[in-house]
């Protein structure tokens, strides 16, 4: 499996584009410049698939009987998942992943219902039925597959620290040591601090962006989650925070779906290994400039 490579150490410059990546809309002929249903735009450039047909697969009927698909994601994650408040656009690499998923299946973007799911409610909304797949940071482990299944991985990245900008140097988790470190409630990086490292007292909230205002406010000394993540937000604030240390794990990023599903679950591999050009179009478009070097990772056979 080829495997990602996240760099530390940004440059300003680097940090910059991926603010502007994260926040400004492309043109409608331009990769994942599309927008949510509501801003009545349609500039989606995904093909959209026609005569599909995924018989046994209990989700996509779902999806047919409905005429429309549900996707879980997330909305405060600059160059991932964010969602403009003011204009109702819906920007990101994992929501492209979700958009490209619909179109495979033979839905329009009008057809698509982008739900926002807190960290620790994801497993239950699968269950529940409540979405049709989730693509937002999942960490795919074996604890969660007890109750759902994933597809991919499509993304590998790794734990990492955003501090204020005029805070020393981290290198290891436990430099946090007596102090307070911020994650989502229910996220692995949270779960990794907890089990591995007692002497670090943990603050949670729902959202990452509600970290990000403590750390702000001067109130955590750290806001811990996958790096990925963490490079979006030091590029709205660079000027207040940075991301600072190494990656402290390898955290493969799936695309939730009810479990049991294999039908749907191979229909997204498949869509993942075949679309090599159309995955790193997606990449270049979102987080291509932002400093990070990647490689499609290889899907899971399982």
């Amino acid at each position: 499996m080829r495997r990602t490579r996240i760099l530390a150490g940004l440059g300003i410059a680097a940090v910059a584009a991926l603010a502007l990546t994260a926040c400004n809309s492309g043109s409608p002929s331009s990769p994942g410049g599309s927008t949510d249903g509501d801003t009545g735009e349609d500039s989606t450039w995904f093909e959209v698939a026609s005569d599909v047909s995924l018989d046994g697969s209990p989700t996509y009927d779902r999806m047919v009987e409905r005429d429309g698909v549900i996707v879980g994601v997330k909305e405060d994650q600059p160059g991932l998942g964010y969602l403009d408040a003011t204009t109702g656009e819906r920007t990101g690499f994992d929501v492209d992943i979700a958009r490209w998923i619909a179109a495979s299946l033979g839905f329009d973007e009008d057809q698509i219902e982008f739900k926002p799911i807190a960290s620790a409610n994801r497993e239950q909304a699968i269950v529940n039925g409540d979405i049709d797949y989730y693509v937002g940071t999942y960490s795919i482990n074996d604890k969660r597959k007890e109750q759902i299944d994933f597809a991919g991985p499509y993304f590998i990245t790794g734990q990492g620290l955003l501090v204020a900008a005029d805070a020393e140097e981290a290198d290891a988790l436990e430099d946090f040591n007596g102090k307070t470190v911020c994650s989502a409630t229910g996220s692995t990086p949270i779960q990794n601090i907890k089990a591995n490292f007692p002497d670090i007292d943990t603050q949670e909230y729902d959202l990452y962006s509600a970290c990000v205002q403590d750390l702000l406010d001067g109130k955590v000394d750290a806001v811990t989650t996958d790096q990925a993540i963490l490079i979006g937000y030091a590029a709205l604030y660079p000027d207040e925070v940075k991301v600072t240390g190494g990656l402290f794990t390898e955290e493969r990023y799936g695309v939730g779906l009810e479990k049991g599903d294999d039908v749907l679950r191979a229909h997204i591999n498949d869509l993942f290994t075949e679309g090599g050009d159309i995955w790193q179009a997606i990449f270049d478009k979102n987080l291509g400039s932002s400093g990070i070097e990647v490689d499609q990772p290889a899907v899971d056979a399982y």
